[in-house]
């Protein structure tokens, strides 16, 4: 069997569709299946299994780009080319249903709306749960009715040694540590979302930590957009120690060796979760409850006014010191 998955989004959404992807391969371990995926988050599944087995195949498609019709004639013929007996698609616009339609793809799988009267296979949206739940409920669609497993991820050895290494080098191997990713995102800015936590807020908890627990090192995890905010953090603290991961995969090793991760919304928060690191996040304009599991290891912190900077610096002390 070969299934096809129209996965739209950034790396957080394919690591929140891992748990669907564990589900279905469970129901049919002899599919192919094939993930279509925007390029900025193919780097995600560097730490899915079934991409390292060759069970799953990656194609590239910029949905947020502005496409023509040759665009979307291309891809409408690679799908229509590889005969592929279902698919199943997160996008929610009346338009993804009529291109699955298209394709000619016996059974098509989506969210009810709009587009549903082109979906052989439509499933109810319920928007107010935990996002791996709602995209584990397309599987509804195939008679799949198991409960969403865990968010997980496979780390591949080499990427494991890299982080024993990187620990080694930072003098940080015997102690434990605690984690920092301080959530700088350009995307998420041009959508209107502000997920940026203010350097000051940070260099007071950062402060904190080291005055309390001297002997546990604080890393700071140092991202592609996270120059100005680095740059503010070591000058007023020079014994901060930086790590700046290459792929996800060792991002991921990293912080699974830490004790804590302090995070805001953001990709590292969901692999965080993924290797079960005790996690607090914070949260400005989106949900914790939608994007962090039932779980007493992981803890959102919800702004009051929707704005990150709101966040005081005590409230996400006091969870941390109360936990």
């Amino acid at each position: 069997m070969r299934i096809l998955a129209l996965v739209p989004g950034g790396i957080g959404d394919q690591i929140l569709f891992f748990p669907t992807l564990d589900d279905l391969k469970r129901s049919y371990p002899d599919a192919q299946i094939d993930v279509i995926v925007e390029p900025r988050a193919k780097g995600a599944y560097r730490v899915c299994k079934f991409f390292h087995d060759k069970s799953l195949q990656l194609t590239a498609f910029d949905f947020k780009d502005r496409n023509g019709l040759a665009d979307w004639g291309n891809l409408l013929g690679i799908m229509r080319d590889r005969e592929y007996e279902a698919v199943l698609s997160l996008g929610q616009r009346p338009s993804v249903g009529l291109l699955l339609w298209l394709t000619g793809i016996p059974q098509r799988i989506g969210y009810a709306g709009i587009g549903s009267p082109f979906l052989t296979n439509p499933v109810s949206l319920k928007t107010e749960q935990y996002a791996a739940q709602m995209y584990h409920d397309l599987l509804r669609g195939f008679g799949i009715t198991t409960p969403c497993p865990e968010l997980a991820v496979t780390l591949l050895k080499e990427d494991i040694q890299w982080a024993e290494q990187e620990q080694k080098k930072l003098g940080i191997q015997e102690s434990g540590y605690v984690i920092v990713h301080g959530g700088s995102s350009q995307m998420a800015l041009s959508k209107g979302l502000d997920k940026i936590y203010p350097a000051a807020n940070w260099q007071q908890i950062i402060q904190d930590l080291q005055q309390r627990q001297p002997q546990l090192p604080v890393v700071v995890i140092q991202g592609p957009e996270d120059e100005a905010l680095i740059t503010q953090l070591v000058q007023s603290n020079p014994n901060l120690k930086l790590t700046v991961p290459a792929d996800i995969g060792k991002l991921a090793a990293m912080i699974a060796g830490a004790n804590l991760m302090l995070c805001t919304d953001s990709a590292p928060m969901h692999l965080a979760v993924a290797v079960q690191t005790y996690t607090i996040a914070l949260f400005g304009p989106t949900d914790p409850q939608k994007l962090l599991p039932a779980n007493d290891k992981f803890i959102g912190i919800k702004s009051p006014t929707g704005k990150m900077g709101d966040i005081s610096p005590k409230v996400v002390l006091d969870k941390v010191w109360g936990s």
